[in-house]
């Protein structure tokens, strides 16, 4: 190993915070790469709404996830970023005053580490109710990938965060009848998001858990039950999308030994964990007052990277603003 084999910053996870951080770190023009398990790029977001809007990163009023990820991508090819796909990070040890990093495939230095990995590993809360896995991919789904397969349809969706309002909204336009199915009369989605469904003709069956699934000519049968009264009702449709929510698996994570609040990354005001040199940003982060939005994500990666090459270099700026970056870059 020589100097030239060490990078300045190694960024865990290519999703949309890691892409942004990866851009910000070659504006700071720090030796950088990327190392994501998934064998391509755009994290949670790319992987599990390709089609769905997001309606929280500033300058857009709605874009798609696979939209958001091409355009994060397009701004980090411009420095051409080290990306290192289907490889995992497994363990990492600090030896004088780089890390070395145990991947799955190799062994890398780095003199500061970035986790950018968002919940870790992910699948769907699945419906616990008997024979609902005789439905999925029928008339069952947890994940859309194409919405136009719901166009002229009679559906339900199951849930009452942002995803499943979003996917509501998104779907009321195409749809013939949407049933909005939730556990409770309120939801936790965005105000304005939960006004605009109720602007559409969408039924809401609220205070409603599915009990049972079944077939009726042809079509899908739910028996609802009320969570406060003993009161039962069947709504027959075409299709029934659940949201609720995402298990993580974090396991590689905790074992790096790093402190942690429940099942994210503990970090200050600098984003730096337990341990100095590795620092943090987006979903996979704990503070005070954290709002986990995409947004937060996108301030909180340059704030990282300036905390990693302040760390490096003590005497570092931290208050280069991009436009300066960019003439920087320009002229070497």
């Amino acid at each position: 190993m020589t100097e030239k084999d060490i990078f300045d910053i190694t960024i865990i996870g290519a999703g949309p915070v890691g892409l942004f951080a990866s851009t910000y770190a070659h504006m700071r023009q720090a030796k950088t790469q990327i190392i994501e398990s998934l064998p391509e790029i755009g994290g949670q977001v790319g992987t599990l709404y390709p089609t769905k809007k997001i309606y929280d990163v500033a300058g857009f009023a709605g874009i798609s996830g696979e939209h958001l990820v091409k355009q994060l991508s397009n701004q980090a090819s411009q420095f051409n970023p080290d990306i290192k796909l289907n490889e995992t990070v497994l363990s990492f040890v600090k030896e004088a005053d780089f890390f070395k990093i145990q991947t799955s495939k190799r062994i890398t230095y780095s003199r500061t580490i970035i986790i950018t990995a968002g919940i870790g590993s992910f699948q769907p809360r699945k419906l616990t109710i008997p024979n609902a896995t005789e439905f999925e991919d029928q008339s069952l789904f947890y994940n859309i990938s194409n919405p136009d397969n719901f166009s002229n349809k009679e559906i339900a969706i199951a849930g009452g965060g942002d995803s499943a309002i979003d996917w509501s909204n998104e779907l009321s336009i195409i749809t013939n009848q949407i049933h909005m199915i939730h556990r409770r009369d309120t939801f936790r989605a965005l105000e304005y998001s939960v006004s605009k469904l109720k602007e559409t003709n969408t039924i809401f069956e609220t205070p409603f858990v599915i009990q049972s699934l079944s077939k009726k000519e042809g079509r899908l049968a739910i028996l609802l039950k009320h969570s406060k009264d003993n009161i039962n009702k069947t709504i027959i449709v075409d299709n029934l999308l659940v949201n609720y929510g995402y298990l993580s698996d974090n396991k590689i994570i905790r074992k790096w030994g790093l402190l942690m609040n429940k099942k994210l990354l503990s970090v200050n005001s600098e984003m730096e964990t337990s341990t100095p040199g590795i620092f943090a940003a987006g979903d996979i982060v704990s503070y005070p007052g954290k709002v986990a939005l995409i947004a937060s994500g996108f301030g909180e990666a340059p704030t990282a990277v300036t905390s990693a090459l302040s760390y490096i270099n003590p005497k570092t700026s931290r208050t280069i603003h991009s436009t300066q970056l960019i003439k920087q870059n320009t002229k070497n």
